[in-house]
């Protein structure tokens, strides 16, 4: 039970959330976003790499990225990620640095009008408050694949020094994987508790484990994964599509993406309007809405056997 509404009941708004929200166009336009987006992210993150006093941290990123993407697509995204960087490496952090980051932030920019779509509130931050919050979480999001990918790195260095001296036993190797992966998750929590605190325009504090980044995160890596395998071994993209079909691959992978950051979005939203010290939907602050017609209907039609969430604690509007 949540706020005295049953999973059952639970499920049965969130599958109209879902239905109203659109999250599967919203999603395809993330995919387009992210598209554009990735690869000057990644050329940024690259480009910085080197500059890092730990070796081998960008094969440890590339080595990740061809595990959770399709094999051709990762190919694809590598020989162009290398090529770029191989030959602009130095401009990319002077004159090319304010573009790659602008380019960058375009797919953050567009999760937070999505994010917004599931919190039915309006941008109200101004273009350049917003654009200056994507850029900001691309920024993170950048420290954040560079610290959790140097650990990865380190702890690779400690398993070396111990084989060399100690000797591993398999417990040990055991270990180090499961720590791998440890790292990799708390990242992708870290990640996705970042969006869904600093992407909408709501007030809501920092939590770093909700109900939505937890099933995102689960979901992200079995949709990748799945994916992945999919794409492998039975989605030959490349005789329907020719060259293009690396690009295709990519698109819906990015695609997934999206799909799971909204779903999450979704579950988050769906949890607070329902908790007793939460948000209506519509709200930006507790107790101030800020709706048009067109949502306040949309409002009153959700859980109709319980009054709906508009009239939860304390009516309607």
């Amino acid at each position: 039970m949540l706020g005295g509404v049953s999973v059952k009941q639970f499920l049965k708004e969130l599958y109209q959330e879902i239905s109203e929200d659109d999250i599967f166009n919203g999603a395809a336009a993330l995919g387009f976003y992210l598209t554009l987006a990735i690869f000057p992210a990644m050329i940024f993150v690259m480009a910085v790499v080197p500059f890092l006093p730990i070796p081998h941290v960008d094969q440890a990123i590339m080595d990740l990225l061809r595990q959770a993407m399709p094999a051709n697509a990762a190919q694809m995204f590598q020989d162009v990620v290398q090529q770029i960087t191989g030959e602009q490496r130095g401009g990319l952090l002077s004159l090319g640095f304010l573009g790659t980051l602008w380019a960058t932030s375009t797919g953050m920019y567009a999760v937070m009008q999505q994010l917004n779509i599931t919190y039915d509130v309006k941008e109200g931050r101004g273009f350049l408050k917003a654009r200056l919050t994507a850029i900001a979480l691309s920024v993170m999001f950048v420290v954040l694949i560079v610290t959790g990918f140097s650990l990865i790195v380190l702890g690779g260095v400690i398993q070396d020094w111990l084989a060399q001296y100690v000797g591993l036993s398999d417990w040990l190797l055991w270990l180090f994987a499961a720590l791998r992966w440890a790292i990799i998750v708390l990242g992708l929590m870290l990640a996705f508790a970042l969006i869904y605190y600093l992407a909408p325009d709501v007030k809501q504090k920092f939590v770093f484990i909700t109900p939505g980044s937890v099933l995102g995160v689960l979901a992200l890596i079995v949709a990748s994964l799945g994916f992945a395998l999919y794409a492998t071994n039975f989605g030959n993209y490349d005789a329907t599509y020719g060259s293009i079909g690396a690009v295709i691959v990519l698109m819906l992978w990015l695609y997934i993406v999206g799909l799971v950051i909204l779903l999450g979005s979704e579950i988050n939203a769906l949890v607070e309007h329902h908790a007793d010290q939460g948000k209506k939907k519509g709200e930006k602050v507790e107790g101030q809405a800020a709706r048009d017609p067109a949502t306040r209907r949309r409002v009153q039609a959700v859980a109709p056997e319980h009054g709906g969430l508009e009239t939860k604690r304390g009516g309607a509007q």
